[in-house]
């Protein structure tokens, strides 16, 4: 592998001395394999919770899904249904539509909604390493449809993504989960497909802990409270990107 080296030409001119520091400090132990959450880590806000809102919004889904949707989200919000359900049926949902159609409703939706929350030094960051050759995965809970369209603009490809993810037949969407890499389950997802525990992990909440855990160098970027207090208590780096940066307290 050759050494990636320091281009801070890469990042914007008007990119922070943290920034470059934080790049840097992730490109010098030459990592041969790096996953990254994507929610919150690679852009900010939640894609998956944003597009299916939209979705419903939009009236693309059956009147079925439609009438229980929105109080089964009220009840997972509660603390009444678990994150890896929710996160299941937030693409089992899509059960009888064409993968096409869903995917066309993905791309719409990342292109409208979230392109202008890509963190600008993280998109630089991911293609500084693919760059140097090391091998980059996507790990998320969200859709994979939804992760698809965002990985467009880090050149990350299919085969890298492991998302949450059903069974299609014939072209359509079927309601037989594959996977939901959340909490232990994104750790699992990196165990079965990359088989080795990856050189640099990065996540920004408590359900990237299982995976920071298993990486031999863990980044918290912009943290929720409860992933922040872990990596305190770990002491493990963290980084908020310059556009979510707190602001410094003031004696």
């Amino acid at each position: 592998m050759t050494s990636p080296g320091t281009n801070p030409k890469a990042l914007s001119p008007t990119a922070s001395a943290q920034a470059i520091e934080f790049v840097n400090s992730v490109l010098q132990p030459q990592p041969r394999v790096a996953v990254f959450d994507c929610d919150g880590t690679l852009w900010s806000g939640d894609a998956g919770e944003g597009f299916f809102d939209w979705e419903l919004q939009q009236n693309l889904l059956s009147d079925e899904i439609l009438r229980c949707a929105r109080p089964r989200y009220a009840a997972y919000k509660a603390g009444k249904v678990t994150e890896e359900q929710m996160c299941g049926e937030m693409v089992t949902m899509h059960r009888g539509l064409t993968e096409a159609e869903v995917q066309r409703a993905a791309d719409r939706y990342f292109e409208k909604y979230c392109v202008g929350d890509i963190f600008p030094e993280m998109q630089v960051l991911v293609h500084l390493l693919q760059g140097a050759g090391c091998e980059v995965w996507a790990v998320s809970s969200t859709n994979e449809w939804v992760i698809r369209a965002g990985m467009r603009h880090f050149g990350i490809p299919e085969e890298k993504i492991l998302a949450a993810a059903v069974r299609i037949v014939d072209g359509k969407v079927t309601d037989g989960l594959i996977r939901v890499p959340s909490g232990e389950g994104k750790s699992k997802a990196i165990h079965q497909a990359i088989r080795r525990a990856p050189d640099a992990a990065f996540g920004n909440s408590i359900w990237d802990a299982a995976m920071l855990g298993i990486a031999r160098k863990p980044f918290v970027v912009n943290p929720t409270p409860q992933l922040q207090k872990i990596a305190s208590e770990r002491r493990w780096p963290v980084y908020f990107p310059d556009s979510v940066r707190p602001e410094p307290k003031e004696d």
